[in-house]
């Protein structure tokens, strides 16, 4: 950073307007852009899906592909123009002085060379570097990144670490250079949120150490409060809003800001007393969208023939540092007023149970040859799982990957058997039956909605036939005018206008297939749904939308709710009793109050720590978990979370690494399965408090 003064931008980004062509039309996705990065300074980049940001980071790298197109504005780093510079020019300054970071970390690898060879590539080929010192420089970045035996990594193929693991490679790779700028894309989205806080941890700790400025790509607003000092929030392909972080979270003055934080689950949001509140329609089309003010349509203070009678410009807040807005209206708001959309609900009943589970195993075996051949090892996918669910209760069930909650799943719906145990779904005995098997009720009874809307529509046919062909599978209606009726009346369930019936999935947003998925489940007037993270894949306003529809149909149906998730913030929301597992096990149990307080399992108290929370007033303590998760084909012995447990010194006689736990019921039917004594699990502290107002 020496050969650039401190007091100047490392990026300026100003007035950029991006268009993509095509046959048809220009589609312009990016208006009138401007943002600025300090040296050092870390700005979040926040907005839902299709707003922007993705393709500003882009044109920051000028990698729009054939069709993507600069139409206005200028990107200035360190004072050079990008926008002007040749090929020659882009080549010294990509990957040497900005690097960028992907989501997706496998697409930056070469699945073909040895991770050390790809480190070493990024020296050689930016400064000349001689390979045995590249190698050397190398080793020192995976020790940075603090991956375990350096040596060993750098030895390895892609494809023998894990996500986490290759995600802090690519992070290696990116730094290799020591680049000024850093682009993060979205960079820990598919992985688990202890494995989340780890790369979150390093990129802060990174970015103080190299000095590295970074431009942080996001649309969880938790983790921009971990990592950003300055925030861009965007929407249609503009910036709305723009501050310091905490002043944005705190005293933001945008509707669009303050409509996102009203649809995400904060500390004290509650399913019944204080639920999310959706933003109200959907997110317009590049090429429809309104005059003037592009969320006016969407805004609770839209004045007509004000807010749409003209562009709206970035307005500075007078005050504030670098803070400003895109709002003609944002001095007459009060913003600390309540909100008015807010609706409370009674707390819905818990009947009797409709599911048990009793020391459930499900081993898989797999041979350990390339063809089937070799010794066969076994796979403990899920080990003496036992629990019960009510009528028209919520129960989470949370874990890592890998840690068996889809395998219950698969064995519950009768897509795989049981290895042992029982399961009762009302008064029927089911594990050994698998689904082509199970009667047509016992089908309709209980039925799936799954993580990825794209994937669970057949693309060739409407909205309309496939809920049709649902009710016609479970016997529904005696004709099909009947069925056509009851479907328009499942639409209606799930707030979908009854023309969507004649839509293709295609022409529906990713929130609008989810809904048609939950329709399709409640076909048959489903009485138990496992959702298997039915929101993870969608944005957080939409997000809101589809839990509220989940609660609001589970109040109607008595229905049970089991939601499978790795974000807690919409478990701790949402559910009334958590399951935590791990490794196959269940190793904690009880109410949401209950897991979410102390006393904790270990690794309960790890997973609370690592989620990022969208809330300034929110402490919490930080225990980064060491280590991976290991294989369920070659578990540890005794407890399972021993290799990563920090309380283990205080079981005395190497207890945890000799037995399984047994499960303890605590105070209130509260299950822990753990080997730590009464008194140290009664000390223990709480993990998230919230500081005094």
């Amino acid at each position: 950073m020496a050969d650039w003064d401190e007091t100047k931008p490392i990026l300026e980004i100003e007035n950029l307007s991006i268009s993509f062509f095509t046959r048809l039309r220009e589609i312009p996705a990016v208006m009138d852009f401007s943002c600025t990065v300090m040296p050092g300074e870390a700005m979040g980049l926040v907005g839902e899906s299709g707003c922007g940001k993705s393709t500003v980071a882009l044109a920051v790298m000028r990698d729009l592909g054939k069709n993507g197109r600069i139409v206005g504005g200028t990107i200035k780093f360190k004072g050079r123009d990008l926008t002007t510079m040749d090929d020659e020019g882009l080549r010294h300054i990509r990957g040497s002085e900005i690097a960028m970071i992907y989501q997706e970390p496998m697409a930056s690898l070469n699945p073909a060379m040895k991770i050390g060879d790809q480190l070493a590539e990024v020296p050689m080929i930016h400064q000349g570097m001689a390979k045995a010192e590249a190698l050397k420089l190398a080793r020192q970045i995976v020790a940075d990144v603090r991956l375990p035996d350096p040596d060993r990594i750098l030895g390895a193929y892609p494809h023998q670490l894990s996500g986490g693991q290759q995600q802090r490679i690519v992070i290696a790779m990116a730094l290799m250079a020591k680049p000024a700028l850093l682009i993060l894309d979205e960079p820990t989205t598919a992985l688990d949120v202890t494995v989340e806080a780890g790369i979150v941890d390093l990129v802060k700790e990174l970015g103080t150490k190299y000095g590295t400025s970074m431009l942080f790509i996001s649309h969880n607003l938790g983790l921009v409060l971990d990592v950003c000092n300055r925030l861009c929030v965007m929407y249609s392909g503009e910036a709305v809003e723009t501050g310091n972080v905490r002043e944005v979270f705190d005293k933001m003055r945008h509707p669009y800001t303050q409509a996102l934080f009203r649809s995400i689950p904060l500390p004290g949001a509650d399913k019944n007393s204080s639920p999310l509140i959706a933003i109200p329609g959907n997110f317009p089309l590049p090429h429809e969208r309104p005059k003037g003010c592009n969320f006016g349509p969407r805004c609770d203070y839209f004045s007509d023939g004000q807010c749409n009678a003209r562009d709206i410009p970035m307005d500075d807040v007078p005050g504030r540092e670098r803070h400003e807005t895109r709002c003609l209206r944002w001095q007459e708001i009060d913003w600390a007023a309540p909100p008015k959309a807010r609706k409370t609900t009674e707390k819905a009943p818990i009947g009797p149970v409709v599911l048990k589970m009793d020391d459930l195993k499900k081993y898989y075996e797999v041979s350990s040859g390339a063809f089937g051949g070799g010794l066969t090892k076994v796979v403990k996918a899920n080990e003496t799982l036992s629990f019960e669910a009510h009528e028209g209760e919520t129960l989470a069930i949370v874990g890592e990957s890998g840690c068996g909650k889809s395998t219950f799943a698969k064995v519950l719906m009768g897509l795989e058997t049981a290895t042992s145990g029982q399961i009762m779904l009302f008064d029927e005995n089911v594990q050994d039956t698998p689904i082509q098997r199970r009667g047509v009720d016992t089908v309709s009874q209980l039925q799936m909605v799954f993580q990825n809307p794209f994937d669970t529509l057949n693309p060739s046919m409407s909205v309309g036939r496939q809920i049709i062909r649902a009710l016609e599978v479970f016997g529904e209606g005696d004709s099909d005018a009947a069925r056509h009726e009851r479907m328009l009346e499942l639409l209606d369930l799930v707030k979908l206008p009854r023309a969507f019936a004649d839509r293709m999935p295609r022409q529906l947003s990713g929130g609008q297939k989810q809904r048609v998925g939950i329709a399709r489940a409640f076909a048959g007037g489903a009485k138990i749904v496992v959702a298997d993270e039915p929101v993870s894949a969608l944005d957080v306003s939409v997000q809101a939308a589809v839990t509220d529809l989940l609660m609001d149909i589970q109040r109607k149906n008595k229905t049970t709710l089991l939601f499978i998730s790795h974000d807690l913030s919409i478990v701790r929301y949402l559910a009334d009793r958590v399951m935590v597992m791990y490794l196959g096990h269940v190793v904690e149990l009880g109410t949401t109050d209950q897991v979410f307080s102390p006393p904790y399992h270990p690794y309960t108290e790890a997973l609370l720590s690592a989620v990022p929370i969208a809330d300034t007033r929110v402490k919490k303590r930080r225990i980064v978990l060491e280590g991976d998760i290991p294989s369920a084909m070659n578990p540890p012995p005794g407890c399972p979370f021993q290799t990563r447990c920090r309380w283990k010194d205080q079981v005395p006689g190497g207890l945890c690494e000799k037995d399984v736990p047994p499960v303890r019921t605590l105070a209130g039917g509260h299950q822990i399965k753990c080997h730590l004594a009464a008194e140290i699990l009664e000390r223990m502290e709480p993990v998230i408090e919230i500081a005094a107002e």
